[in-house]
């Protein structure tokens, strides 16, 4: 019995040493600016209360085969429909949750096939994670055996507003009806009276 208790007690002093061993030769946590991405060769900063305009962030992936296309789709018959003062004070993003495809290169062109307007920004997995945490965005790769993807994304599908600030206002859930949207925008945007 003794000799089982002592070989416990330097199994668990050996297991506390070896712990703060690690602890102590740790690299330390990335620090991420929340909200910094990348478009093309270009920083963007999302949040910047300088630049009063409304955010609408869609969060997807380049690779998506049907609910990124719809909703970029209805973001830009959206922002089409809308009157130029009104278009003025909005800043469209599409948002990858996919960087090891989608990088910053990408991520513009993709965005730009829908909407002029439509920033595409792609940035480290530790940002996009992040940015995705603060609105609850929800995804996760699967994996997809005998296919030249290799993977998919499975996300949640909501256009975010959100203030200059980062403050989300409200969020619009994936829809085939533009006016959800542009009566969004009106209603939430800088033109609108508060």
């Amino acid at each position: 019995m003794k000799t089982k208790i002592i070989i416990l007690a330097l199994a668990l002093i050996a297991g506390l040493g070896a712990r703060y061993m690690l602890e102590q030769n740790q690299t330390p946590d990335i620090v991420v600016e929340l909200g910094k991405l990348q478009s093309g060769d270009q920083t963007v900063q999302l949040f910047d209360t300088t630049d009063e305009r409304l955010r609408v962030l869609y969060f997807g992936y380049a690779h998506c085969p049907d609910v990124c296309p719809t909703s970029l789709a209805i973001l830009s018959a959206a922002l089409k429909s809308l009157p130029e003062e009104t278009l003025a004070g909005v800043r469209p993003i599409f948002v990858t949750l996919d960087p090891k495809r989608d990088d910053a290169d990408v991520a513009k062109e993709y965005a730009g096939y829908f909407h002029p307007m439509l920033e595409g920004t792609s940035g480290s997995v530790e940002a996009i994670d992040a940015l995705a945490k603060k609105y609850g965005v929800l995804y996760q790769i699967t994996e997809l055996e005998d296919s030249a993807m290799e993977y998919a994304v499975d996300h949640s599908s909501y256009f975010y507003f959100l203030k200059p600030d980062g403050e989300l206002i409200e969020k619009v859930p994936h829809t085939l009806n533009p006016n959800m949207v542009s009566d969004a925008i009106e209603r939430l945007g800088p033109s609108a009276k508060r």
